[in-house]
């Protein structure tokens, strides 16, 4: 009972952030306004952008393959697309979530342990995360005149001043708790049954974790890294493309947009509900100058296609799975 009202709370105040941050971004829309320039958009660029999607998860799910093939040679493509699409509906009914359940629609259909299969999914965000960290830091640095004060002014001040040094003093002490935690379950493990059962599963997750040593043509998985990363951009800008307010913006801006929308995703709100129009507004006031209910525009007409191409894709493969189990 405990653990539903917790989950329950959870997911009460997520959905209340989402709301607080759409409210914040769609505070000063005129609507009449809003609905005439959603008229005028490009919608040939919106369904490529869908496309460009829907094959960002094909190559996602034969990537993460390539983790799971060292712990279970049997995983299908097929299965890993819907491991994919199924993991980002679920993220639409409580943030983060999915990458949690895709775990159980690989091992529902393979011999693989889901400690294991978790273990590759820390390794792939993991490596998701400090890629777009990576390029984040490049696009700023190569363009700091243009890119420059937004990331100082809006990203970097706040951050700084939110880490006073009361808090670098609790994530000591957090890290020594976290060590000394770790020393004592590796001490435990073979007298205590509890730490050994811990044990086990810290185990199971490292040795998923360590996949990526165990992958036989090991580039494959950096190529298709750098092909998921040029979806993304193409998804970013054929978006920047179906809206007429935005030609003057030019494809480096587009990944610069895709970039910070990324960050918008991390926030844990339901699939990036309110957080990502809110990032990708303030960008595009920040840095380029357009009218805040302008740059509402370009991001409902990217996060609602987004949208509404992960639940389209996420209900199939759910079905799909549904019916060959």
């Amino acid at each position: 009972m405990k653990d539903s009202l917790k989950k329950v709370l959870k997911y009460l105040l997520s959905m209340s952030l989402a709301v607080v941050l759409l409210w914040f971004s769609f505070r000063e829309v005129e609507w009449a306004d809003f609905a005439r320039e959603l008229s005028e958009c490009r919608w040939g660029f919106i369904i490529l952008s869908m496309a460009a999607g829907a094959f960002a998860f094909w190559i996602r799910g034969i990537r993460w393959r390539q983790l799971l093939l060292p712990i279970d040679p049997s995983i299908s493509r097929m299965t890993t697309f819907n491991g994919i699409n199924v993991g980002n509906i679920s993220n639409f009914v409580f943030p983060r979530i999915g990458e949690f359940v895709r775990c159980g629609v690989i091992t529902r259909r393979s011999s693989a342990t889901y400690d294991k299969v978790l273990g590759t999914v820390v390794l792939e965000r993991g490596w998701e995360l400090l890629v777009m960290l990576l390029m984040l830091c490049i696009v700023v640095i190569c363009g700091f005149d243009r890119f420059g004060g937004f990331f100082v002014e809006q990203i970097w001040t706040p951050m700084v001043e939110r880490f006073d040094s009361g808090i670098w003093w609790v994530l000591a002490a957090l890290i020594l708790a976290g060590a000394g935690a770790f020393y004592a379950l590796w001490r435990l493990r073979d007298s205590n049954g509890f730490f050994g059962k811990v044990w086990g599963i810290f185990k199971g997750i490292l040795q998923g974790f360590s996949s990526c040593f165990r992958m036989e043509r090991k580039w494959l998985f950096f190529a298709y890294t750098a092909f998921i990363w040029m979806i993304y951009w193409l998804m970013a800008a054929s978006t920047v493309w179906a809206a007429p307010f935005l030609d003057h913006l030019t494809v480096m801006d587009a990944l610069f947009l895709s970039l910070v929308g990324g960050l918008g995703f991390a926030v844990p709100v339901p699939g990036g509900i309110g957080a990502f129009h809110f990032v990708i507004s303030l960008a595009l006031v920040g840095v380029y100058d357009v009218p805040m209910e302008t740059g509402i525009i370009y991001a409902t007409l990217s996060h609602t296609s987004q949208a509404i191409t992960q639940i389209v894709f996420g209900l199939f493969s759910y079905a799909y799975e549904a019916i060959k189990k």
